[in-house]
């Protein structure tokens, strides 16, 4: 168990009024000075903003661009060019015409725009740009896929959720400083704390900023997406507006449960919320019809659960099977508020199976944290700790690393690949720094 005690911050206000900063003062309580009902409003303008990348089932030839305006305007753009080092670059750009929705708040009409790109070169830097007029967003860059497997990296981020500006914004920006190549981010639900608050989306959206727009996102929805009353459950109508996602998948869940091919790895977003069962005849299907080496699931609802009084039976009894029959490497989850792995797991959690072989992931990149389960499923666990995680694909091995928002190895293995067999393990788990097993107790004050 690792008490690592948090300094104390009566020490840490003395340090630095010895230092002369005599304007020092203590908050009391991490959430000091920051409520909901404290947050500003984010209204559009006519000019961009709120511009994202996200994945289309086929990242070689194709690219999604969402963004916002206000509703003065009604007609918008996509400027787009092979990249160039010279400052002329943008003088062969063609424009196309984006589709425009309307979308109504408790308190304006907004217009949200999206571009399905098509057509694209594979393995090619494109510059673009979104506007219309003489209102333009700056110019931003990404990159296709290459059309087969080739190595690459992408970045995981459990729960946002709360706090997301002031506090989920170091998780973002960290994991972009570490792994500024990276292809795309996977987003494991509950982005925001309450889907239907455009305001909280104003939140996310500048957290991340123009990271957004130059790295493309796959994000599958949580149970914070979502309102839940005697009638059902009812995804925020923001999801679909905001996010361009392929609709490969279960008829009524489109741009929920998708898949991409991304270098030799199919992604499977699922919707861990409804219709559970109709998603997995889906998913044995995608399974069933995979031309890549490595599968790798995000939903938001762990298989086996990490917090304490926590499970989710009826997942683990429709979707566990078809990971096990399928051999799918990786699992990536939210929901917890904790962080653990472990794989080769049976259906009961309570031992490792050498007949299995799917790496179960939950991890929390915001600040609300939860208490960790009793029952040690995980090969490695931690709380009240926020991170992020890079993961790196080659044809034979992914390699994965959690890291700390303060830059620090926190968890790492790779799994290295075996036709018709289990993975092999490597556990890289770096033994100097102990498992934090228990909440940093505060001292003084």
């Amino acid at each position: 168990m690792n008490t690592q005690a948090k300094p104390s911050r009566w020490k840490f206000v003395l340090a630095l009024l010895a230092l002369g900063a005599l304007g020092a003062v203590l908050i009391q309580g991490a959430n000091a000075g920051w409520r909901n009902d404290d947050l500003r409003e984010d209204p559009p303008s006519e000019y961009p903003d709120r511009v994202i990348l996200t994945c289309t089932s086929d990242p070689s030839i194709s690219q999604a661009i969402t963004w916002r305006t206000d509703a003065s305007v009604r007609q918008a753009y996509v400027e787009i060019t092979p990249a160039d080092p010279s400052p002329d670059f943008d003088e062969n750009a063609v424009e196309i015409r984006a589709e425009t929705v309307r979308f109504e708040t408790d308190r304006r009409v907004d217009h949200y725009h999206s571009v399905n790109l098509a057509g694209l070169e594979p393995g090619t830097l494109y510059a673009f740009r979104v506007g219309g007029g003489d209102r333009w967003s700056e110019w931003f860059q990404f990159r296709t896929a290459s059309p087969g497997p080739e190595p690459f990296s992408f970045i995981y981020l459990g729960d946002a959720q709360n706090e997301v500006l002031s506090h989920w914004s170091r998780a973002i920006r960290a994991a972009y400083a570490d792994a500024p190549d990276a292809r795309f981010m996977i987003h494991a639900g509950d982005l925001v704390t309450d889907g239907f608050c455009d305001r909280l989306w104003g939140e996310w959206f500048e957290a991340g900023g123009w990271i957004y727009a130059m790295m493309p996102s796959i994000p599958t929805p949580g149970n914070h997406e979502y309102d839940k009353d005697k009638k059902g459950a009812t995804l925020t109508p923001h999801w679909r507006t905001q996010f361009t996602l392929p609709e490969n998948g279960v008829e009524g869940l489109k741009e929920q449960c998708y898949y991409v091919d991304y270098q030799g790895v199919r992604v499977i977003s699922l919707n861990s919320n409804e219709r559970i069962e109709e998603q997995a005849r889906w998913l044995d299907a995608v399974l069933s019809n995979n031309p890549n080496r490595w599968t790798v699931m995000t939903f938001h609802h762990p298989i086996f659960s990490s917090s304490r009084g926590r499970d989710n039976e009826d997942l683990r009894r429709s979707w566990k099977p078809l990971f096990d029959r399928h051999r799918v490497d990786l699992a990536l989850q939210g929901h917890d508020h904790t962080y653990a792995r472990g794989r080769n797991l049976p259906a009961d959690g309570d031992a490792q199976d050498p007949g299995g072989g799917t790496m179960y992931v939950v991890s929390v990149s915001g600040p609300k944290m939860y208490d960790l389960t009793g029952d040690r499923w995980m090969d490695r666990a931690g709380q009240d700790i926020q991170l992020y995680q890079v993961i790196s694909v080659t044809p034979d091995t992914l390699r994965y690393r959690a890291m700390t928002v303060t830059g620090d190895l926190y968890d790492a293995f790779d799994l290295v690949k075996r036709e018709g067999a289990v993975n092999v393990l490597i556990d890289r788990a770096p033994s100097e720094i102990a498992e934090r097993t228990s909440p940093a107790p505060a001292t003084g004050g």
